[in-house]
């Protein structure tokens, strides 16, 4: 059985840190679908369509990596793309205990798929998308908080 991994989120902008959890998670997963989601409690910086095209660009040349964009639960998303797991990223002991109350609902809501923490490196534990938002919006040079290919889109 392939295992497919989902990583979602709303990658508003993707970061070297959300980079960085994909690659280390390739040893892991036959396949990664990074998610590109909606999130309606937010107003995006970028439309989802830009997201999904900046982050293509980042793994068009590893056939094992898709970005895909969605609209509803993640897990209704994972149940449409095959997952066997949801994979996540985390930075701080926050992000554990908000991630595993979500990763308990989600077993209950969708048992066959099981979630998949991964640790941030240590050097990207700082870096996050609403700090970097805010970076852009004022202007100023973001080249260090993402993956060098998304530089031209932003």
């Amino acid at each position: 059985m392939e295992k497919t991994a989902v990583f979602p989120g709303s990658f508003d902008p993707f970061t070297i840190g959300h980079e960085s959890i994909v690659l280390r998670a390739l040893s892991l997963f036959d396949k990664i679908i990074i998610g590109v989601g909606s999130n309606v409690g937010k107003q995006p910086f970028f439309s989802l369509e830009k997201r999904v095209e900046m982050i293509s660009v980042l793994f068009q040349d590893d056939p094992r990596v898709e970005v895909i964009g969605y609209d509803d639960l993640t897990i209704e998303f994972c149940k449409r793309v095959g997952a066997t797991h949801m994979l996540r990223g985390l930075r701080t002991s926050a992000d554990f205990e908000y991630e595993k109350s979500i990763a308990q609902v989600n077993q209950v809501m969708l048992p066959e798929v099981e979630s998949v923490f991964m640790l941030t490196l240590p050097q990207h534990v700082s870096i996050n998308s609403s700090v970097v938002r805010e970076i852009l919006r004022f202007g100023g040079d973001v080249s260090q908080f993402v993956p060098a290919g998304m530089v031209p889109y932003l």
